[in-house]
């Protein structure tokens, strides 16, 4: 029974999402120490395009999830496969600069910036996630 609660959608969503968000952070850091490296390119991590994709198809506004229900006073869900991950791509793209390094410190800062803010999202939101499951899991006791 708690296994298909921890193995639900949005328990999965989360995870994959704070996981994508720490490959990110850890590329955007590798990214700026490498600022003054000659001949560095920097990478991107690819997530949230793939998992759109996942969910909706090549066309998010196409394919959306078709719902099913266990019982008449339920929401509609349906599981589907989970199958988008962290994908590391390496940034080819050519800069002014003449040691053809094209990390722009700036941009990698407010990268940076974006992505803890997205990673706190998310882990704000597993927290309300797993307190309403406490409060579910404990509100027969007493």
């Amino acid at each position: 029974m708690l296994e298909n609660v921890v193995s639900g959608a949005t328990w999965n969503y989360l995870q994959r999402g704070i996981t994508a968000a720490n490959v990110r952070n850890e590329v955007i850091a590798n990214n700026i120490a490498n600022v003054n490296t000659p001949h560095f390119k920097k990478s991107d991590v690819i997530f949230e395009d793939l998992l759109a994709y996942e969910l909706y198809g090549t066309d998010p506004n196409e394919g959306r999830l078709e719902m099913a229900r266990t019982h008449d006073a339920h929401l509609p869900f349906k599981p589907f496969p989970f199958k988008a991950d962290t994908i590391i791509q390496q940034d080819q793209t050519r800069n002014m600069r003449t040691d053809d390094n094209n990390v722009d410190i700036d941009i990698e800062m407010a990268s940076l910036t974006k992505n803890q803010l997205w990673y706190n999202a998310m882990v704000t939101e597993l927290r309300a996630y797993t307190s309403r499951l406490n409060t579910v899991i404990t509100s027969g006791q007493g």
